[in-house]
């Protein structure tokens, strides 16, 4: 962005003045009259709504049909929220034990996954934070990678998170690819032993489990995918395939509660009939 920025100011100062002008825009309300392609083909003001997003200076204030709405910062931002901009040292505070909080435990990579930060201030505040007790490290049984996390959340996982998971052994979540479980195809594989990719991307005679199969969680292990879709101009949920993990055996119990989770997805996709190919 940064060279883009340098070649197109006045574009994006363009855009700024509309906004401010006239209000919260979508890129839609920029004309552009050469004829486009899709998603990798932007008009310039595309590029500079995304910029401005990016860096801070535009907020999205709603959504219409998936599309941003876009605003000034100032004018949806709380006047009480701290807007100056972290030191290195407080921005790798922030990574890491936000991360702890969220994950329970995690390793160096995932505290800083798809994430600006500075390397060598990270290393250093992730020290400093051990050697303060903040923070503790963590052995996960047959994993050389170390993990860390604090005695708080270490507490809450012997004392509240496996002894709900022991009372849910029964219990199957049909997740999103995007699911924060699963977004870390690495950690996920660590710890789960479950190697998901979401096949989207992928010519379709390359893709193993479908255009957009969804991970299936029974208890604490995962147990395969389901290849569906939402046909809803026929009002139909279809489910091509359930590919089951290596080692699970599907019984009358398991099999109940898929249907009955795929009934519930059905209508979640606002379909009330269920096909199977």
């Amino acid at each position: 962005w940064g060279a883009w920025s340098k070649k197109n100011k006045k574009v994006i100062q363009y855009v700024i003045d509309r906004i401010m002008e006239e209000g919260p825009l979508q890129s839609r309300d920029f004309e552009h009259p050469k004829k486009r392609g899709t998603w990798w083909d932007w008009k310039p003001t595309k590029h500079a709504l995304e910029y401005l997003f990016h860096t801070g200076a535009l907020m999205v204030r709603a959504r219409k049909s998936f599309h941003k709405v876009y605003d000034l910062t100032e004018r949806i931002l709380p006047t009480d929220i701290i807007t100056s901009e972290p030191t290195d040292e407080e921005h790798s505070e922030h990574l890491i034990l936000s991360a702890i909080r969220a994950n329970g435990i995690v390793t160096k990579n995932e505290i800083t996954y798809q994430k600006y930060y500075a390397p060598a201030q990270f290393e250093k505040t992730l020290n400093h934070l051990f050697n303060e007790k903040q923070i503790v490290r963590v052995k996960v049984e047959n994993h050389k990678e170390e993990y860390y996390s604090t005695e708080k959340e270490l507490d809450r996982l012997n004392h509240e998170i496996l002894p709900a998971i022991n009372r849910c052994q029964e219990l199957i979540h049909i997740l999103s690819p995007f699911d924060n479980l699963i977004i870390q195809r690495k950690r996920l594989k660590n710890l789960f032993d479950f190697d998901y990719v979401i096949e989207c991307y992928l010519p379709a005679h390359k893709r193993k489990f479908g255009y957009f199969c969804l991970p299936v969680l029974y208890g604490d292990k995962f147990i395969g995918r389901i290849d569906a879709k939402a046909d809803r101009a026929n009002n139909n949920f279809i489910v091509s395939n359930f590919f089951t993990e290596n080692g699970f055996k599907k019984n009358v119990k398991s099999n109940t509660s898929i249907k009955r989770k795929i009934k519930e997805l059905a209508e979640f996709a606002g379909c009330n009939n269920i096909t199977h190919i």
